[in-house]
């Protein structure tokens, strides 16, 4: 194998990872209900080998993608930890959750939520997890405790290794167990073996990795896997010729570093953007950070596969949205922008094709009824997703016409959707879904054609040549509005908010 020599050359470990043996071909039908081995990683866009990066160092997860179904147009439900986590996990979109922000436990303001590891645990799943699956003030404690039959077992460790201050990034001679990822890995693999001997269950074990996300810390091995020289910048980083400055942010998130120096994006003086090398500094510790994760992730796969659990077992890998690395002069996410709702998502299940890209439009809240979908669980009436089942069968198959984001912006909430072609966007003031769509509360307007313009360099939602097009978009966004709102009534007629949902049978 070509990827041998290259994983050896990183670590021991990770080179079982990208050994799992040919998947055999079946001569019965595969048990109703699989082992689910759900990956989470914060921060994570598609920047993979397998995603089209050649510069990434990912050969575990573009195996995976080798072995599975890479989802080419996965888009999440808003571009950060909070919201997009409490969605995936319950189903629900934000206006169902109610969580917008990263602060809010979606249990106390949604107490009709249930969760999908919960309603696992009801169809006979053992359900246990390590690292960050709920974003942690976003969910109840014991990292959401309903959800898991094992305790949640919080692991701690120092964010740097070395630094003094708070450095953007960190590139030490450390073993991997230094950091909270790489003692992770041992304690998810050790979960895995009790897992495992209980065969009377099925089991839903979750790990969720924080690199990614800043700050960049990652072993030096991994950072000496790049020549920072050749670390990529972005050709565009300017707003969009009549975007809506609301579209945009002033990249807080990275700013806070004390090694990060000063910037405006937007400045008129090219003086005051951030220096190229400073750029070429914070995407060397992303790719390393990814790098890191990659490698962490091979030793969760290869324990599987020593146990020989694989061919009754779902491994479903996600980052939990994108994130901008300098295009449109932005960092960190929280946009509705092509790189920051853009998710990654692998989902290898035994006895599927292999090596497929299913191209049609999909989102987060999708992965909840295809696990059940997968498994034979009655898929729960209330959640707003779609299984992407006949995906994984027909990779050209379209089980939605259009994908849904949103981001808010103080009291103003922007919504968008997402086409093969075009994203349509419209920035609302005091308006949720669970209100009927009024077009006199919005304030700005936005529509992009990636076939002419993947970079969103152009709004071109005024623009006479594109009168057609949008007017198309438009009329998807209010059969959008108008789907949501019916959503909403429906959903608040289910129960008192006062009162969880029953539960019967893994539906109601």
């Amino acid at each position: 194998m070509k990827l041998l020599p290259t994983i050896l050359a990183v670590g021991a470990a990770m080179p079982l990872a990208a050994q799992k043996p040919a998947k055999k071909p079946t001569t019965q039908p595969a048990p109703k209900k699989m082992n689910i081995l759900f990956i989470a990683i914060d921060d994570l866009k598609p920047n993979i080998g397998a995603c089209g990066n050649p510069l990434a160092h990912t050969p575990v997860m573009d195996k995976l993608a080798a072995d599975g179904a890479l989802f080419t147009h996965c888009y999440v439900q808003q571009a950060v930890s909070g919201p997009t986590r409490a969605s995936l996990m319950t189903g629900l979109r934000p206006d169902r959750t109610r969580v917008w922000d990263l602060l809010t436990d979606f249990r106390q303001v949604n107490p009709n939520a249930v969760s999908m590891p919960e309603i696992l645990i009801q169809n006979g799943y053992n359900t246990q997890a390590f690292g960050k699956i709920y974003h942690e003030s976003s969910c109840s404690p014991g990292h959401d405790a309903k959800s898991w039959s094992v305790p949640y077992l919080k692991i701690t460790r120092p964010t740097y290794a070395q630094a003094k201050g708070m450095p953007l990034a960190e590139c030490v001679d450390v073993p991997d167990e230094t950091y909270r990822d790489g003692t992770m890995v041992g304690y998810v693999n050790a979960a895995m073996d009790k897992l495992a001997a209980d065969k009377s269950k099925p089991f839903f074990l979750a790990a969720g990795f924080q690199k990614p996300h800043m700050p960049f810390v990652a072993p030096k091995k991994y950072w000496d896997l790049f020549d920072r020289s050749q670390m990529p910048i972005e050709e565009f980083q300017d707003m969009s010729k009549n975007g809506p400055a609301i579209a945009y942010h002033d990249s807080q998130g990275i700013k806070k570093y004390s090694d990060v120096p000063k910037f405006d994006s937007y400045s008129p003086d090219p003086k005051d953007h951030m220096p190229e090398n400073a750029q070429r500094y914070a995407v060397h510790g992303y790719f390393a950070a990814t790098a890191y994760t990659d490698a962490n992730i091979g030793k969760i796969i290869a324990h599987l596969d020593s146990l020989g659990l694989r061919d009754n077992t779902i491994i479903v890998l996600w980052g939990d949205h994108g994130w901008h690395l300098g295009d449109h002069g932005l960092w960190t996410k929280m946009t509705n922008f092509e790189q920051a709702t853009h998710g990654l998502l692998i989902i290898d299940v035994p006895g599927k094709k292999e090596g497929i890209k299913p191209s049609g439009m999909c989102e987060f809240v999708d992965i909840f009824p295809t696990l059940f979908d997968l498994n034979g669980i009655t898929i729960p009436s209330w959640i707003d997703g779609k299984s992407l089942v006949p995906t994984l069968t027909d990779p050209d198959a379209q089980v939605k016409p259009y994908s849904m984001s949103q981001y808010p912006r103080g009291a103003v909430m922007g919504y968008t959707i997402r086409t093969p072609r075009y994203r349509y966007t419209e920035w609302i003031k005091n308006f949720k879904t669970n209100q009927k769509y009024d077009s006199s509360l919005v304030v700005a307007r936005e529509m992009y054609d990636y076939d002419k313009d993947p970079k969103e360099t152009v709004n071109v939602v005024d623009e006479p040549a594109y009168s057609a097009a949008a007017k198309e978009m438009k009329a998807m966004f209010l059969e959008c509005m108008n789907r949501e709102y019916k959503a909403n009534a429906a959903y608040d007629l289910r129960a008192s908010w006062q009162k969880p949902i029953k539960m019967s049978g893994g539906d109601e």
